[in-house]
């Protein structure tokens, strides 16, 4: 994801900042924002700071894309349609029969509602209608969310939420919701259900955390958060949803260290901090899992209790130190021992010397990332263990995507304006957990993510943008730099097609754009799930033109390639003009450009995904003329022989050798050959005047998957080329194109 120094994607930025501003007042919070989903399949956004300190750093999540199949949450048996409308008009009963039968994901959209239906829906008088409501489903309340307890819980999330950045349309929360909540918090812990221990309750208790800390209530709940953290266990760690729950505990936490009661009631009674010691030893058996956020987190949150001076500080201090004593910055506990040292660094500093930790980054970062590679004048590489092969196909594989790139996109290779983002620095840790464990403390970012693009200032003299990404460990024995595609064209494309830094270039809807042609550059054709996603026909083309970030992943990375595709396949002049506008920096006109397209290409867009997801050749749903579009198939009777601007395909092989050949007329120069497309890994192997083996070729490209490139730029001319493809393991779908310029 491109951006400029944020947090989960899901996420708006404007609560990254909503929650410094909350910092200044003990009363003053945002409430949590909607439950987050996946975000390790996608990419990270740059905060709005030149860097995320340790006060900002939200506790970790679980690895989403590591979830194993969960017990469904019970929904209401009728559902009544998602309209805002009905929520603003509706009240007493009415109102709460409408919450209770919406779905969770309707009443998630509610933190995005605006002014004034905002005003309107959450006013303190429906507020404690629900919290009334509230009172009487915790008193019943059967362990599970058969009586759409959630429901009201998460109705009671976002108005807090939306309190917090719209007081001027919604009001003041005062003391009759106060004294609404807290006993409907009271009989919800009182509940003999509370402590059960299953996915079913765990999905309504890991929200009902969090309403504590909306509701500004950790204070009278201190008990509260410190049974969950004594009671877990196996059966609780077996469980995602109850894990989920005792790691909601941690956000409570952390956003009440500026509420004047929570730190009076920790100091009257210091138990959270034995509590949070005895997690540690506890779980110190999910260090190095996928689970190790858990008692990461705990970590932290102790340590976090170093900002206050005085006894409580005191009392802390031997309770950090033993944790960074016994463990290690490298190995299974890295995560924990620089999750310690990052607080003290922040919070303790000057006693760097008590702890061991005094100048710790220059100390991992020099032990972590030892590996150097320079892949040429505007591409680095540093790494934290991978083979030089490893490097080298890294290198080779980013070059083939920037010849795709500029040939696409007509750049002519010339940046825009005011860039001097002159090269890439790449960032490759070994493992999702590594990048976990490191990339935050060392670079300033939040980890729950795919990877993260910083741009930074391009126009600044000297900026250095970087990648910092992973190896995708559960690929192995494969080696993938994760998202490493992706991310590099939102390099290349900042530098030659968005004039301006991050918030520039997003000041008007280009969200579509970055993410989309950041995965139709990287995947091609080949997204067989955006396709199929795409049938369902849930957006039209004008509403994906208008994504943001705090537009669903789907939207945002799916829909967006499926936009851009057709925009390059069927409206190429259009695509011409949007990028004339970005080059100059012009994202005014670009949006009456935008607003001027309107609606008009709605129906030929549902109708081209149809085309594309019935076609077993995708060129037949491009029209003659219209863009770049796929190349046409080669049609001479020889099914070996290849000409220029032509492919053979779709091509397949289970174990068998396949062989090609081209002819290169005198003069010819720019030589180019290219496998795509399909599944599998197909190697292609080059040589010239004579057949290759594999031993012996002039050109391997020798990367995995099916996407290579050999570029020949001055070719032995008047002469045969000789290609060969091996199934290093079976292919299937592959093309494989030639491609030269012909003598002027």
């Amino acid at each position: 994801m491109r951006g400029p120094v944020t947090d989960w994607c899901r996420w708006n930025i404007a609560f990254a900042v909503g929650f410094i501003l909350c910092a200044t007042s003990a009363l003053a919070r945002p409430g949590a924002p909607p439950p987050a989903e996946s975000s390790w399949g996608v990419h990270g956004l740059e905060h709005p700071h030149q860097r995320i300190q340790p006060d900002e750093r939200e506790p970790e999540m679980a690895p989403e894309r590591l979830r194993q199949k969960h017990a469904p949450v019970l929904r209401a048996q009728t559902l009544v349609a998602c309209e805002p409308a009905a929520f603003a008009s509706a009240s007493g009963m009415e109102l709460v029969s409408r919450v209770k039968g919406s779905t969770e994901d309707c009443l998630n959209s509610l933190f995005y509602a605006t002014a004034p239906q905002s005003g309107q829906i959450f006013i303190e008088s429906k507020m404690v209608t629900i919290a009334n409501a509230l009172t009487v489903s915790a008193q019943q309340y059967a362990g599970n969310n058969s009586a759409q307890t959630l429901q009201l819980i998460l109705f009671l999330r976002a108005g807090y939420y939306v309190q917090f950045y719209q007081s001027g349309t919604v009001g003041s929360y005062g003391a009759s919701l106060r004294d609404a909540i807290r006993p409907a918090l009271a009989a919800f812990v009182a509940n003999t259900h509370f402590t059960d221990v299953n996915d079913a309750h765990g999905a309504v208790l890991r929200e009902f955390v969090i309403l504590i800390d909306s509701a500004v209530e950790a204070a009278q709940h201190l008990g509260t958060l410190r049974g969950l953290l004594d009671r877990f266990n196996a059966t609780t760690e077996a469980s995602y949803y109850m894990s989920g729950a005792t790691n909601s505990v941690y956000q409570v936490l952390y956003r009440s260290h500026s509420n004047a009661a929570f730190l009076a009631a920790v100091q009257a009674d210091t138990s959270i901090l034995q509590s949070l010691e005895s997690f540690i030893t506890r779980t110190e058996h999910l260090l190095g899992t996928s689970n190790q956020y858990l008692t990461v987190n705990a970590a932290r949150e102790l340590a976090r209790f170093l900002r206050h001076t005085g006894p409580l500080q005191t009392l802390t201090r031997p309770k950090v130190k033993a944790v960074i004593d016994n463990h290690s910055m490298t190995g299974p506990s890295a995560g924990l021992w620089v999750g310690a040292a990052e607080m003290v660094d922040f919070y303790d500093k000057a006693n760097c010397a008590y702890y061991g930790t005094c100048d710790f980054r220059r100390t991992v970062e020099q032990t972590v990332l030892g590996i150097t590679h320079t892949c040429g004048a505007t591409l680095r590489m540093r790494a934290q263990h991978m083979t030089a092969t490893q490097l080298t196909q890294s290198c080779d594989q980013l070059a083939t995507q920037e010849t795709y790139f500029h040939d696409t996109l007509k750049t002519n290779r010339v940046p825009v304006a005011s860039d001097n983002n002159t090269s890439l620095e790449v960032i490759i840790f070994d493992s999702s957990l590594d990048y976990q464990n490191y990339a935050g403390v060392l670079f300033g970012i939040n980890t729950n993510n795919g990877g993260m693009y910083l741009e930074g200032d391009p126009a600044a003299s000297g900026n250095q943008a970087r990648f910092i990404s992973y190896e995708a460990e559960w690929l192995r024995p494969t080696f993938e730099v994760w998202n490493l595609r992706h991310e590099y064209v939102h390099y290349l494309d900042g530098r030659y097609n968005m004039k301006g830094d991050f918030n520039t270039s997003t000041s008007q809807p280009t969200v579509w754009w970055i993410e989309g042609l950041a995965e139709y550059i990287s995947k091609k054709n080949d997204n067989a799930s955006a396709v199929t996603l795409g049938k369902s026909k849930a957006f039209q083309l004008s509403e994906v033109l208008r994504n943001n970030y705090s537009s669903s992943a789907d939207r945002v990375y799916s829909w967006g390639y499926l936009s851009t595709r057709f925009m390059f396949e069927r409206h190429a002049d259009q695509v011409d003009t949007f990028l004339a506008q970005f080059r100059a920096g012009n994202y005014t006109p670009y949006r009456q450009s935008l607003d001027a397209l309107g609606t008009a290409n709605d129906t030929e867009f549902h109708q081209w995904i149809d085309c594309v997801a019935r076609a077993a050749d995708p060129s037949v749903c491009v029209p003659p003329g219209s863009g770049p579009g796929p190349i046409p198939a080669c049609t001479a009777s020889n099914p070996q022989q290849l000409d220029n601007d032509c492919y053979r395909g779709p091509l397949a092989s289970t174990g068998t050798l396949l062989y090609f050949y081209l002819y290169v007329p005198p003069g010819a120069r720019n030589l180019r050959f290219v496998a795509s497309g399909g599944t599998g890994n197909a190697d292609l192997y080059v040589r010239s005047d004579t057949w290759p083996s594999q031993t012996v070729y002039d050109y391997r490209p020798y990367l995995p998957g099916n996407d290579e490139t050999v570029e020949v730029p001055s070719p032995t001319t008047g002469a045969y080329y000789y290609l060969m493809l091996v199934a290093r393991t079976p292919y299937s779908d592959v093309k494989l194109e030639a491609h030269f310029d012909r003598a002027t």
